[in-house]
């Protein structure tokens, strides 16, 4: 099922079962006469009113994410995990309004009653749903096709194991060889060289990497050549990883896989995140502004030049953008070429010297996020010049473009200032532990730190 008809039948059962909660909260609570009431209250409009409350609710939690497959079990507990919260909204609007009101404490009770009600019709909605799914993988319909990366004898088990389970939704189109020892067997379509051309071929979404123990050292190789594919990357791990827990697998049905550049945010997170980003950069950039005037007559009397610095950076998906930021360094500091500055860099003016200290050089950056062009919070951007040097040492640093920039990020608080290509490289590990755990309760911890930074002038 693709993602816009599942998100449709998805939409279509929870407004049936919403109300069907609804109609069964209303009856116990108005028209059996079981509860006394105060004032009598309408069917239709507080049916309007709960169904886009908890469409948002929903919404935010995560329910309308595509999955390919889930369990019945994860959809039971991401409903029930939603519907607590919505009720937790609930219940602490109803304790306002009853005190406002000196109302009788009677109906904070029946919140239990209508979560209970919430749970088991939305979750029978929903399970219905993944149990037509599951019906429909197992007929082999909407299996998606799939190759494994490697030959041995890890990636014959893992082919045995998808093909005893239909339900993961896997088609085989057979194997992708390392080494090339695989003496002409039908069911290897080619090398790995050949892997973007073997994609296109056979229209191929998923790719699962199966490697040996010796071959590790190719992983990078194979993530290298998938990066420009639109293509699903899953890595079988070790079983010692496993029960190390070095990494964090998905098992359904006993297949352990690692998904690779998943997207961990949904997208009402996504839209919070932003929401937040303009609320804060348009409130810094007000309230700032007497002070910033101020700065701005400082820089400009203090030294010559331009008081806005302007550079390219290197943004999303690699899109160029012009970064602006208050000029720190003398005019014409990278005359010769781009270099990394250091803490004591003798080219830092003295007012740029305070400014870096409590990062006020970076706030003029809060118009790029206004143009979402960054983020208040995520990798720092890189020039071009130096993303050239690390797309070659670095095989895997085209992960670190899969998100916009930010102002700040778990790098910066996480390590010192950039100041040779080994510091980029050694900050890369936090960039992406960031992408992989993208979420808005880490960069409200990011952002908390980073106002510690500041506060404490522990900048450069």
């Amino acid at each position: 099922m693709s993602s816009s008809k599942e998100k449709i039948v998805l939409l279509f059962s929870d407004f049936l079962f919403i109300n069907l909660a609804w109609a069964l909260y209303y009856f116990f609570r108005i028209e059996s006469g079981w509860i006394p009431y105060t004032t009598p209250t309408s069917f239709l409009i507080p049916s309007v009113i709960v169904y886009v409350y908890w469409l948002i609710v929903f919404s935010f939690s995560g329910l309308y994410q595509h999955w390919f497959v889930r369990s019945r079990f994860d959809e039971f507990s991401s409903v029930v995990k939603a519907v607590s919260l919505g009720c937790i909204l609930l219940f602490f609007a109803i304790f306002l309004d009853d005190a406002i009101n000196n109302a009788k404490a009677i109906s904070r009770y029946l919140i239990l009653i209508y979560w209970s009600l919430m749970v088991v019709s939305v979750s029978i909605g929903r399970i219905l749903i993944r149990s037509f799914q599951i019906n429909l993988l197992e007929k082999g319909i909407g299996l998606r096709n799939t190759v494994i990366v490697g030959t041995g004898q890890r990636a014959k088990d893992l082919n045995v194991l998808i093909n005893k389970f239909p339900q993961l939704g896997y088609k085989i189109k057979g194997f992708i060889s390392l080494n090339g020892n695989h003496d002409k067997q039908p069911s290897v379509l080619g090398e790995l060289e050949d892997i973007t051309h073997l994609i296109s071929v056979n229209h191929v979404t998923e790719v699962l990497i199966a490697l040996e123990s010796k071959e590790k050292e190719r992983l990078f190789d194979i993530l290298k050549n998938c990066a420009q594919e639109k293509v699903h990357l899953k890595i079988m791990p070790d079983t010692y990883e496993i029960i190390s827990g070095m990494v964090k697998t998905n098992q359904l049905y006993g297949v352990p896989l690692i998904e690779v550049m998943p997207e961990i945010m949904t997208h009402s997170q996504k839209l919070l995140k932003r929401i937040i980003d303009m609320g804060l950069s348009l409130t810094c950039l007000v309230i700032l502004s007497p002070f910033l005037l101020l700065l701005i007559i400082l820089i400009k009397i203090t030294s010559r030049g331009p008081v806005f610095y302007t550079q390219t950076r290197v943004g999303k998906n690699g899109a160029l953008f012009t970064m602006y930021k208050f000029r720190s360094m003398y005019q014409n500091a990278e005359e010769y070429g781009p270099e990394w500055s250091g803490e004591s860099d003798p080219r830092i003016t003295p007012i740029g010297r305070l400014i870096r200290k409590v990062y006020i050089d970076e706030i003029p950056q809060m118009i790029n996020v206004i143009r979402n062009e960054m983020s208040i919070v995520g990798p720092r951007p890189e020039r071009p010049h130096f993303v050239e040097i690390l797309k070659k040492e670095i095989p895997y640093y085209y992960k670190r473009l899969a998100v916009k920039p930010g102002i700040t990020g778990w790098a910066q608080i996480k390590h010192k200032y950039d100041s040779s290509l080994d510091d980029v490289i050694e900050k890369l590990q936090y960039d992406f532990y960031y992408v992989e755990n993208m979420s808005l309760k880490l960069d409200l911890k990011i952002m908390v730190n980073t106002a510690l930074v500041i506060i404490f002038m522990k900048g450069h």
